[in-house]
């Protein structure tokens, strides 16, 4: 079983890929499309004695069927005249069961490719979801949007070409099968045409398949352009640098229309040969059959009905099988999404975090990414419950890394850190951080109502819109959504282009209040602020003092003048640390950044 499994794998990746999102629902579209195979060869029997009694006969026999004899052999056996009547009829049952099996197959596999796209995307979510921020801090981010938007919609294409190369491929060896039970030499004929037309294929099949792996690879750098296309408008619009960078986004654009132009061509030559070629297949079987094996004529006649509906289905697969090698490039690069997307998940622990009580401990701790100490060095601190805590430096000092290690956001490269005396890496981490509350330089808005933004989607009933207006309060910003005429149901638009950046501010601390923190963090919150609105949130967060552990990434020293403690950094070691009073005195370094900030 082992040996087959890894037979599949090599030989089958794709169906073994299918298989693993579908199971056995793959085999019941194979199934059907036997049946349906079955279905149509038994019907087009029928034409034979249809022809015989055009002939002038009363009744059909089953002569020039060859083995397929059985079957009008049956119909007398039940006492059935096979005249033209009951021949017409018996026609019509078979067909008609053929249409009723090709209806269920095709809503089937409507299901079925359903199932495959939203199961896929479901996958990629939850593995998504528990990815780690060091693993997604190093990845390309165009590359993992064009895998959850572009690719996967084209691996759903690719799996829906694959299905019905199953079924065309399925459908030419019933048909052939049928061949054989007739005539075996003409069979034989039948297959020598399918490999011929084979071999015509193969290069168009390599050429399509290079282009389909180039494809991807482009779409990813342009997701990767747009993203930064969009996020630094601004600074490209200000600058006059746009139409530059346009250029760069055209380039990646020409591309894309490059490969999907070549992969069209191909597939136009796969389709504009397909009927040439099974034509002239035919005329040289029949001249075969009759000049050279002088087969009979009748036997020939029906064996042509399979052998065209064989080629036909050859041709089909043939077709169906270069659109799929077209989206092949996607295929593997979902693929390997997944596997980076697996190697890449987050470790988790047992302990579940039901609030914070005590304090945090960090202990000898190093952290890098390509070597252990490359940006943190022996870090030590404590910090206490409801005590404010601010890190302080220069950029590159260590500040935001540090934090990022605190919330479980990385793991330390050497040393510990515990939470409430249990190391970090035993806590279940969503546990953990649902305590935490976190308020960027840039305030997280999304696109929805100020209700939704706060709430993050949560029920609109009383008790929440309780808990809403308590944390719009306490976040000083209960009063300005009154003024609005819609109130908390306002949409924001993008980004909260409707709103201040001290009104942004202000909603991100709503929404942290909002979830019942015991945390919260601060990274340089106010750094992007005008005066005047920094005072205002800084007010905000000093009437928070006491009431939560606050961590602050501090930019400009005047808005932790009043913290418990402050923790000076630079090149990743803690060179410093007391109060704001204490470290004037006792730190040249922060005495000279106190100077420069003219505080």
């Amino acid at each position: 079983m082992h040996l087959l499994k890894q037979f599949i794998k090599k030989y089958f990746s794709s169906f073994a890929y299918f298989y693993r999102y579908l199971g056995y629902r793959l085999f019941i579209v194979i199934g059907l499309s036997i049946l349906i195979g079955i279905l149509d060869g038994f019907g087009l029997t029928m034409f034979l004695p249809l022809l015989q009694m055009a002939d002038g006969s009363s009744t059909a026999t089953g002569e020039g069927l060859g083995d397929l004899k059985f079957i009008v052999d049956g119909i007398n056996a039940l006492g059935i005249e096979l005249n033209i009547k009951t021949a017409l009829l018996i026609l019509f049952i078979f067909f008609s069961l053929k249409g009723i099996t090709t209806y269920f197959a095709l809503v089937y596999k409507v299901k079925v490719n359903q199932h495959f796209i939203s199961t896929l995307r479901i996958k990629l979510t939850n593995l998504f979801t528990r990815f780690s921020f060091k693993a997604f801090v190093t990845s390309d981010i165009g590359r993992i949007q064009n895998s959850f938007t572009g690719e996967i919609a084209r691996v759903t294409n690719s799996y829906s070409n694959y299905s019905n190369c199953i079924q065309q491929l399925i459908l030419t060896l019933v048909y052939l099968g049928f061949v054989f039970t007739v005539d075996w030499r003409f069979a034989l004929l039948v297959c020598v045409g399918g490999l011929i037309t084979n071999t015509f294929y193969s290069s168009i099949y390599k050429n399509t398949k290079k282009q389909s792996s180039e494809l991807t690879k482009n779409n990813s750098g342009y997701q990767g352009l747009i993203i930064q296309y969009i996020a630094n408008f601004k600074y490209l619009k200000a600058t006059g640098f746009l139409n530059t960078y346009a250029r760069k986004l055209k380039s990646s654009i020409k591309a894309i229309e490059s490969n999907n132009k070549r992969i069209g061509i191909l597939n136009a030559r796969v389709a504009a040969s397909r009927e040439p070629m099974l034509i002239g297949v035919v005329c040289i079987v029949i001249l075969v059959q009759i000049f050279v094996i002088e087969g009979n004529l009748t036997s020939v006649m029906i064996s042509l009905l399979f052998f065209y509906r064989a080629l036909t289905a050859l041709m089909a697969f043939q077709g169906s099988y270069n659109s799929f090698l077209g989206m092949s490039g996607s295929l593997v690069n979902i693929a390997l999404f997944e596997t980076e997307l697996k190697q890449g998940l987050e470790k988790d622990g047992y302990h579940n975090v039901q609030s914070f009580d005590q304090g945090i401990q960090v202990r000898h701790v190093d952290f890098g990414y390509e070597t252990p100490d490359g940006i943190l060095k022996d870090i030590n601190l404590t910090v206490n419950k409801n005590q404010s805590i601010a890190f302080a430096g220069e950029s590159g000092s260590g500040k935001t890394t540090l934090v990022n290690l605190i919330s479980g956001l990385l793991p330390p490269s050497k040393g510990d850190i515990t939470v409430d005396d249990v190391p970090l890496n035993r806590l279940k981490i969503e546990s953990y951080q649902s305590r935490i509350g976190y308020i960027a330089q840039e305030p997280v808005i999304f696109n929805d109502t100020i209700f939704n933004n706060v709430t993050f989607w949560a029920e609109p009933n009383a008790e929440n819109k309780r808990k809403f207006e308590k944390a719009t309060q306490q976040a000083s910003i209960y009063d300005f959504i009154k003024e609005f005429e819609l109130q908390e149901n306002t949409l924001l638009g993008n980004n909260g282009i409707n709103l201040s950046g001290g009104q942004k501010q202000r909603i991100s601390i709503a929404r942290e209040l909002y979830k019942d923190i015991d945390i919260l963090i601060l990274d340089e919150a106010t750094s992007a602020l005008d005066s005047e609105t920094e005072k205002e949130i800084q007010a905000n967060i000093d009437a928070l003092k006491g009431k939560y552990t606050i961590l602050i990434i501090a930019h400009r020293l005047s808005t932790i003048k009043n913290v418990d403690k402050i923790y000076l950094m630079d090149k990743g070691k803690i060179i410093g640390q007391g109060s704001f009073e204490q470290l004037t005195e006792s730190s040249e370094r922060f005495k000279r950044m106190v100077e420069l900030q003219e505080i």
